[in-house]
């Protein structure tokens, strides 16, 4: 007998410099999560069912930043991930039109979060994301397999 396993639906807001990304499932337990420069991956078991997340982001992301970190709550998974510095230090940080590379999959799999959304040209004014629900939170760049 085969399992199924059912993809978790991800939630997703940014600022210039990161991106905050919620896999909303609840009571999530055996998680296993790896997040590399270019990809997220995710599986875990909610309310007895299997789920996976298996993401090419829309452009490189910095696994080994010590603010790229994850930390399992009780209703979702949530990630503060710090987006790459381009090779051209003088270009500006700029909000990526979507999350994934894949158009496709993202209208089917990603939704705007949208308690943490803000406008590009409103950023100044609203500051960067509250983290404080992350702090003693995984670091990501210490896990084995990741970068």
């Amino acid at each position: 007998m085969s399992t199924v396993i059912n993809t978790a639906p991800i939630k997703w807001a940014q600022r210039s410099d990161s991106l905050y990304i919620t896999i909303a499932l609840a009571d999530v337990k055996d998680e296993k999560i790896e997040l590399k420069d270019t990809e997220l991956h995710f599986e875990g078991n909610s309310e007895g069912k299997k789920y996976e997340v298996n993401v090419a982001f829309f452009k490189a992301i910095d696994a080994t930043n010590k603010d790229s970190t994850y930390k399992v709550l009780p209703r979702s998974v949530q990630m503060h991930v710090m987006k790459a510095k381009s090779e051209d230090d003088n270009e500006e940080e700029e909000f990526w039109p979507r999350l994934l590379k894949d158009k496709a999959l993202e209208k089917n799999q990603v939704k705007v979060d949208w308690d943490r959304y803000v406008d590009e040209d409103e950023e100044d004014e609203a500051g960067g994301f509250d983290t404080s629900n992350l702090e003693g939170g995984m670091g990501m760049g210490g896990m084995p397999g990741m970068g």
